[in-house]
């Protein structure tokens, strides 16, 4: 069916401004990012995603990786693949231990096929080297990866060959294995946005799929926000509950970030699209300028507008200190971004 960076205040001090963090060399949307600091210094990094042209062929494996201080991105080498097609979009990465954790994502074949990736690794990107991981049970893309505690990942619900699925798979680094967490509560969904603040994580939004009498299924943003709380006596069991929305409009594909004690979800697009930004309704989706924070502590969200140049199609944000920055995605007329776009705290 075709359905086509959080880097610690810490690390640096003072805040970047524009020009000390440069735009990536080219256009790329729905590409992997993450941060990860190694012996060497403290790295951005942007993997696989979409190119300027929107086709299939678009679709890549490249990595690009900035060292914080420097001045210029420099090339990594290509993710590999046990898949024929080696470019990639929709996967998810997190940073731990000094390497990036990297997992699914789907390959678009000329026909419009689509497959979702099985296979994970780690990357290093001082070293520039990729070390395999144990494959995913349940193969997924368009997911939400979340670290926690420097051992564990987990990868909540996201898209699987023909379906979303509503699992969340619990990676243990320490051991390379996987086993099941207490599984997503809300509609399974792809698309989604979310981010962990010390045992507590925060999904929100995504698209659902919508069975139909006598009629092709059909896409549905879902405007859902879901609480779930760590058993850090056991990992793998998660205390969820369901949460008021943000808006009652669901946004797909945001930036989610942790901000304090609270995660903020930054653009994103009202209009569920396929990889190339027209809409599964045949419209082309247009991204926002909205930014969403829901505070744990209270429970309450607070909402704006970021004042800057809307955007969409993204996989998380970094915090630059004084400034939220999202890496590429696309802007207005679905066009493929390389710039870095800076968000004002609020």
């Amino acid at each position: 069916m075709n359905r086509c960076w959080i880097l610690g205040l810490g690390l640096m001090s003072g805040s970047l401004s524009a020009n000390e963090l440069p735009p990536l060399p080219e256009p790329v949307s729905n590409n992997a990012v993450a941060q990860v600091t190694t012996e060497q210094g403290t790295y951005l990094v942007s993997l696989m995603g979409l190119g300027a042209q929107k086709t299939h062929d678009a679709v890549h494996n490249r990595v690009w990786r900035l060292k914080l201080g420097e001045g210029a991105w420099q090339a990594g080498a290509p993710v590999p693949s046990v898949l024929p097609l080696k470019g990639r979009l929709a996967a998810t990465a997190t940073a731990m231990a000094g390497e990036i954790y990297l997992f699914g994502g789907y390959t678009v074949a000329e026909d419009h096929t689509e497959i979702s990736a099985p296979d994970s690794y780690a990357y290093n990107p001082e070293t520039d080297q990729y070390r395999r991981l144990a494959d995913m049970p349940v193969a997924v893309d368009d997911s939400v990866a979340l670290a926690y505690g420097d051992r564990y990942i987990y990868l909540v619900s996201g898209w699987h060959q023909d379906g979303n699925v509503n699992l969340v798979q619990l990676y243990d680094r320490q051991t390379d294995r996987w086993r099941q967490a207490s599984p997503f509560p809300g509609a399974a969904v792809f698309g989604q946005a979310g981010a962990l603040v010390g045992e507590t994580m925060v999904i929100c939004d995504g698209v659902k799929v919508v069975a139909q009498v006598s009629q092709r299924r059909r896409f549905a943003a879902s405007p859902e926000c879901h609480l779930g709380i760590i058993n850090p006596a056991d990992p793998a069991k998660i205390q969820w509950q369901a949460l008021p929305h943000h808006s009652g409009t669901a946004r797909y594909r945001m930036a989610a970030v942790a901000d304090g004690n609270g995660v903020r979800f930054i653009g994103g697009s009202d209009n569920p699209y396929n990889y190339n930004g027209i809409g599964y309704n045949g419209t082309p989706a247009k991204p926002s300028d909205r930014w969403d924070r829901f505070d744990i502590d209270s429970g309450q969200w607070q909402s704006g507008q970021t004042g800057a140049q809307p955007t969409m199609d993204h996989r998380g944000a970094l915090d630059l200190g004084s400034h939220w920055a999202i890496l590429g995605g696309m802007g207005p007329q679905q066009k493929v971004l390389k710039r870095v776009t800076l968000v004002e705290k609020h």
